[in-house]
């Protein structure tokens, strides 16, 4: 292995030949994930940070870089010591986004030909950079991280979503019921159409027998022929459907007649309890409940003050002046008559004693004018808010609660609220009104919010601070509260990713530097990552190729790219046609075809590798029992498998035989059902069997 760094430029290039290795500038938790993922790859992968990491997330990962530079990696000469001219793509994923800027535009110099991937999220500026600099994408993990949070929250049932040229995908996780006519009783194959693919069957039993043979832990591993059961579990993914959690409205509030409210304010005043706790609530610490606590304190000053001020008028005067007198003689002096009044407290037993309190009475009555004035102000500062919208209520149950609003928060906010869920968002800071205008929030402390939010009553929580120690508290507060409710935990560490997950299983722990590492990295291939979601503890990018003349993929059915990568073909277009949702395994690639894919990390590097698997499977025609039955029979095996017609129909007219052809498991099983359908007894062998 070649030294860190001391190591002179010579030796940085020992390990990489020309265009075949990788760089990854800087070592914090993404890029430290970002070398993991490459590594898996297999490819030589050398970096650049600052200094020595102080923590290694992931373990002997110090062994797995090639080379390791200490620098700037915006220096040309680190940049040369650490092999930029050999490489094919740098990373750059430091946490400034000023030091990723400069470090890309110098290694574009240093090297024209290399793939330059940026974390960034000045959107106006990744767009572009990227019309002005050729084989460059940018990416903010926060980004790409949220709709893995906002799906953990949503539910299990629907397990990620996306859209592709106005098409939406969505990915739901179904528990068959019996007697359900879409799913139960019904084989695995039929459920596929031209807007929905079978992804995953997992059955109730928790068995994996009998299992496909593919190339893929996740896809393909469930025969097509298999037999639903109650409870089984099926994946799919649908496209152009409506999304299956309808909103849920708040109820029109209910209108209520003066007796009525009455009442209410009757049976309020008489629960001490409850009215004891509302009063207490007034006095809760936080800024905003300053002013409120001095307006009270001087009002009940003041109501005190007219009082006692009418009683000593009243006891005091030379004459029977009126209880209603003495309070004008009071109300007066408060608010500013003392003048008008001092003359006659002379004729008033123990004047001085009055003429002293009418100077506290107005002395009182300036502090509450100013208080007064206050409030005012603070009303018609606010004003224009009065004039917006105002916020929706927060629901009352089976919603989400998002707390600490930054950048992934907002996005989760805004995700989950594509989804037609209700949500109430929590921030210790005050937020304007145009941020997030349709959504019920909560701001102060943050454990009275939670209070405020109906916890009890909410479908999870979802925590996705800055301290992960943080998210961990407010996770398990959560399921304290509410053991019904799910807790959606932001964590920065894989490692404590790991144990938490271990330890609390209740809750779903994501660390976002791994999810977004592996978009970055399947970006570093050239290839252009859309989306991705999680399936079954695996990351699943919606990936998109674009397939060029001698390209590896070029003149494959995609039957032989489904099954021979592990991947799912959802979308084909080729120029000038419009693109096809859900093509068909027949479809041969061709060059300009554009492909998107579901594929796990395993499955783009299967690709880049042109790691396809072997077919192994054949096909024993026996015979067509019609005469049309030998023609239709030839088309299918052409389409199927793609020879030419002439071969074979060459092929049927020396029937009995078995299909030359070697052809994969699923795409086997398939040309079996279709020359069953046409009349023709057809059998799958299967590679043991030969």
């Amino acid at each position: 292995m070649v030294p860190a760094a001391s190591s002179p430029d010579a030796q940085a290039h020992l390990s990489l030949n020309d265009g075949d290795g990788f760089l990854v500038c800087g070592l914090g938790s993404l890029g430290q994930n970002c070398v993991a993922t490459l590594k898996s790859f297999g490819v030589p992968v050398h970096a650049i940070n600052s200094t020595l990491p102080d923590q290694w997330e992931v373990p002997q990962l110090r062994d797995m870089i090639d080379h390791l530079e200490i620098g700037d990696c915006r220096s040309a000469q680190v940049l040369e010591q650490a092999g930029i001219r050999h490489c094919r793509a740098v990373l750059l994923v430091t946490q400034d986004e000023r030091v990723n800027l400069e470090a890309a535009l110098t290694a574009r110099v240093l090297n024209p030909r290399v793939r330059l991937v940026m974390r960034s999220d000045k959107q106006n500026l990744n767009e572009l950079m990227g019309q002005q600099l050729q084989n460059f994408v940018a990416f903010e993990p926060t980004q790409l991280a949220a709709p893995a949070f906002a799906l953990g929250a949503f539910g299990e049932e629907l397990v990620g979503y996306f859209t592709l040229d106005d098409h939406r995908f969505q990915v739901v996780k179904q528990r068959v019921e019996a007697g359900n006519p879409r799913y139960d009783r019904r084989q695995i194959y039929e459920l596929d159409t031209i807007h929905r693919r079978v992804l995953c069957h997992r059955p109730a039993d928790g068995s994996d027998w009998p299992r496909a043979a593919s190339a893929s832990s996740l896809f393909y591993t469930w025969l097509p022929d298999t037999l639903l059961r109650s409870q089984d579990e099926v994946v799919v993914i649908e496209s152009d459907t409506r999304l299956r959690s309808p909103r849920l409205e708040p109820p029109p509030p209910e209108r209520h007649g003066p007796l009525t409210r009455t009442v209410q304010v009757w049976r309020r005043l008489r629960d001490w309890p409850t009215l004891k706790q509302e009063v207490l609530g007034l006095w809760r610490t936080g800024a905003e409940q300053q002013l409120r606590r001095v307006a009270i304190i001087c009002g009940i000053t003041v109501v005190v003050l007219c009082l006692v001020g009418t009683l000593l008028f009243d006891l005091n005067s030379p004459a029977d002046i009126g209880i209603f007198d003495a309070f004008l003689y009071t109300f007066i002096t408060l608010f500013g008559g003392y003048g008008d009044v001092f003359e006659a407290l002379e004729t008033f037993h123990n004047p001085r004693l009055l003429q002293l309190f009418g100077v506290l009475l107005t002395v009182a009555g300036a502090a509450f004018v100013g208080v007064l004035y206050a409030l005012l102000t603070e009303k018609l500062l606010t004003l224009r808010f009065e004039f917006m919208e105002r916020r929706p209520p927060v629901p009352e149950k089976d919603h989400v609660v998002v707390i600490w609003l930054g950048r992934v928060g907002r996005r989760v906010l805004l995700l989950l609220q594509d989804l037609n869920q209700p949500v109430v968002g929590i921030s210790p800071q005050a937020l304007d009104a145009d941020v997030l205008p349709k959504v019920p929030l909560l701001t102060g402390d943050v454990g009275a919010a939670l209070e405020k939010a109906h916890l009890a009553t909410a479908k999870s929580v979802v925590a996705v601070s800055d301290d992960e120690i943080q998210n961990l508290e407010v996770g398990l507060l959560a399921h304290r509260v509410n053991p019904h409710c799910r807790p959606i935990i932001r964590t920065y560490d894989q490692q404590f990713t790991d144990r938490v997950a271990q330890i609390f299983p209740f809750a779903q722990v994501l660390c976002a530097s791994a999810i977004s590492a592996e978009a970055f990295a399947g970006a570093a291939f050239g290839e252009q990552v859309i989306g991705l979601f999680r399936l079954y503890g695996q990351t699943v990018l919606v990936t998109q190729y674009e397939i060029e003349a001698e390209d590896s993929l070029e003149g494959l059915l995609l039957a032989e790219v489904a099954y021979g990568y592990g991947v799912v073909p959802l979308w084909h277009q080729r120029s000038p046609q419009a693109g096809k949702v859900m093509p068909s395994d027949d479809t041969l690639l061709q060059g300009g075809d554009r492909l998107v894919v579901l594929a796990s990390i395993g499955g783009l590097r299967r690709i880049e590798q042109c790691q396809r698997a072997p077919r192994t499977w054949r096909l024993h025609i026996d015979r067509a029992l019609t005469a049309d039955a030998l023609f239709e029979g030839a088309a299918e095996i052409a389409r199927i498998t793609g020879c030419s017609l002439g071969n074979a129909r060459e092929f049927m007219a020396k029937l009995p035989g078995t299909l030359p052809i070697p052809l994969y498991q699923h795409q086997a099983l398939r040309l079996a059902r279709l020359l069953t359908r046409a009349q023709v007894k057809a059998q799958v062998i299967a590679p043991q069997s030969l």
